[in-house]
């Protein structure tokens, strides 16, 4: 008897020993990230069957369990991955809005100076000052331009970065969590689950997920198959594969994740490339960031072309037509890596007012024919020959032929605020006067007026060519008087009728006016070169109303465009932060919920050591009493 006490007084000791272990290692690990709660399960020994019933032979501690919830873990991991997508997203996107919503260094204050420098010459066209004025402002809204430009260049660079070191950090993750996936199977083995292990891949894969949003399936031997993007297998069971970071084959200026399936490198969507820092940092480049380059480098296309097509339909001090007073690159148009055939397609800007701020993929269909996606809503162009104009953007084929499948990406606007300069130098060249002046003759007598007259076609050889209008007596069996245009070209034949007391709309040689009243028989009107143009500011305050003309699409005025692209920002950057932080809230409230499933309770284990140590000492008083029970036995005569 005494020796089965002693049995039983010596499985108490184990079982209590075992209790202050484990609780000994849970005080040790309380501040240890993604470490789970761990408690011994304990259960009695099988009895033993004697004649006065079955009698207990002490504990056993059959296991040790960690206190973890996986339905708390992966909702946990869901929110942890959103929150770090969206936190990387309103980090970056600050940086933009802060770019362009500054006060002093935007591009707002520099195009407000370039216009009042405009209106000033509409005041004094005659000053060379005022002039030089025009050509210095344009001279600083060009280097904002490119300051402004060169920032979202190093925002985009730094994203490029971002990517590669993400993917470096998920590529490092899946071989840790690879190879926790085989210790794991070995230790499991044993019939006991290695706690400790599992709490290490559960953090691996809470800081996968932080990088990317991945799926996790469990399998039957304890490891885990993970899948990202569009369902690649990152890790199945104890073998890792890897993501690749390079440079686009089309735009050397962007970072593109492709997946490394044994060897062979395999583009993926980056629009599957969703949660987490990577999905963050792909979101922000093609939502954002693109976006704001398309639409910055859109102005400086309209400033350009809208001056230079104003600016040529003037004469300046020399009394010659205007001509451009900025330059512009030319869109960007790619080829893919992979194209097989020789192709070589350009692109120009043929309409400014009819370009949009997407950027567009051309795929060869075969015959010569192709398909233009827009990207920003993937409307889809069908080209049946090139060259072809959409959006205001004209492709040609150069030379060579593509095959069906060749690929090209389209950036119509992306470099234009970088490459936007003046390429007038001399203040003279700025055409202030308008190059006709109508008027009427001295020895009309009815009451027929004509207007200054509009010109509209830039660089028209005719525009200054002299122009007669003169009105005819009514000759039987007419009924209608008549009026003749001399020095049109080309040349107007018969006399054209009118009837009194309506307006007549005159357009030729490139202008326009319209002469209104009731002219007499005999009545003359001109049109000729404004020979006397030095105080003329016709032009001049066209000039300067280009700041609030609708240059795009007829709705969009310069300034409107760059108002709708900082309302856009900072409208992105709003939402962003205020979705970040009710998403951290979220995460914060789930860790909560989870540290008080699976988190160490410091009083709580104080109190254990005490229950485990008292234990121990009933244990050992037992087996003390059971020694007492055989020095008795043995002290018998």
């Amino acid at each position: 008897m005494s020796s089965s006490i002693i049995s039983i007084g010596l499985s108490g000791l184990n079982a209590a020993q075992a209790g202050m272990a484990t609780t000994q290692h849970n005080i040790a690990n309380a501040n240890t990230p993604g470490y789970s709660m761990q408690r011994n399960v304990q259960a009695a020994a099988a009895a033993q069957y004697t004649g006065s019933g079955f009698i207990g032979q002490g504990a056993n501690v059959s296991t040790v369990q960690r206190a973890y919830n996986d339905f708390i873990g992966n909702q946990l991991l869901q929110a942890q991955a959103q929150a770090s997508q969206l936190s990387t997203y309103q980090t970056q996107i600050t940086q933009i809005d802060n770019v362009l919503a500054d006060p002093n260094a935007g591009l707002a204050p520099a195009m407000q100076s370039f216009f009042n420098a405009l209106q000033t010459l509409s005041n004094m066209p005659d000053s060379v000052p005022a002039r030089q004025g025009v050509l210095s402002n344009a001279q600083s809204l060009v280097a904002r331009f490119q300051s402004i430009s060169q920032q979202l260049t190093d925002v985009n660079t730094s994203v490029n970065g971002q990517i590669t070191n993400s993917v470096s950090s998920i590529n490092s993750l899946a071989q840790q969590i690879a190879a926790l996936n085989q210790n794991i199977v070995v230790a499991q083995g044993t019939g006991q689950p290695p706690n400790d292990l599992l709490d290490q891949r559960d953090l691996m894969i809470s800081q996968l997920n932080q990088q990317i949003k991945v799926s996790v399936v469990k399998q039957t031997d304890g490891s885990y198959n993970i899948f990202v993007g569009n369902g690649q297998p990152l890790v199945v069971g104890q073998k890792a594969s890897s993501l690749v970071a390079t440079p686009s084959s089309s735009d050397p200026t962007r970072v593109e994740v492709s997946y490394n399936a044994n060897g062979s490198i395999v583009p993926m969507q980056q629009n599957n490339l969703q949660g987490g820092v990577l999905g963050g940092l792909v979101a922000f480049r093609d939502q954002s960031l693109v976006s704001a380059q398309n639409a910055l480098g859109r102005i400086a296309i309209g400033i350009a072309d809208s001056v230079n097509q104003q600016n040529q339909l003037g004469v300046d001090l020399n009394g010659a037509m205007g001509g451009n007073v900025f330059t512009v690159g030319t869109p960007y148009l790619g080829a893919a890596g992979n194209n097989i055939g020789n192709a070589v397609l350009s692109a120009a800007i043929t309409s400014a007012s009819a370009l949009t701020t997407s950027d567009y993929t051309l795929q060869a269909t075969g015959g010569g024919s192709y398909t233009l996606t827009r990207l920003s809503d993937n409307t889809v162009t069908n080209l049946a020959a090139l060259p072809q104009t959409v959006d205001g953007i004209t492709i040609n084929l150069a030379s060579g032929a593509s095959v069906a499948g060749d690929t090209y990406t389209l950036r119509p606007a992306a470099n234009a605020s970088q490459t936007l300069a003046v390429t007038m130098l001399d203040p003279n060249k700025l055409a202030a006067a308008a190059p006709i002046l109508a008027n009427s003759a001295s020895a009309n007598l009815g009451s027929g007026k004509i207007s200054n007259g509009a010109v509209q076609a830039p660089l028209n050889a005719n525009v200054q060519a002299p122009v007669t209008i003169t009105f005819n007596a009514i000759v039987p069996p007419a009924t209608q008087p008549t009026y003749t245009v001399t020095g049109a070209v080309p040349a107007v034949g018969a006399p054209i009728a009118y009837t009194p007391g309506t307006s007549i709309a005159l357009s030729y040689n490139g202008w326009t006016a319209q002469i209104t009243g009731t002219p007499a028989a005999g009545d003359v009107f001109n049109v000729a070169a404004n020979a006397a143009a030095v105080g003329d500011n016709r032009n001049a305050l066209l000039l300067a109303g280009l700041q609030t003309r609708n240059v795009f699409g007829g709705t969009t005025s310069l300034q409107g465009a760059y108002d709708q692209l900082v309302g856009q920002v900072a409208n992105t950057t709003q939402a962003m932060t205020q979705s970040s932080t009710a998403q951290t809230t979220m995460v914060t409230q789930l860790v909560q919920a989870q540290q008080s499933v699976s988190g160490v309770n410091l009083d709580e284990e104080a109190a254990n050591l005490i229950r485990y140590q008292r234990a121990y000492q009933a244990a050992g008083k037992a087996i003390q009493v059971a020694n007492t029970m055989f020095d008795t036995l043995l002290n018998l005569r």
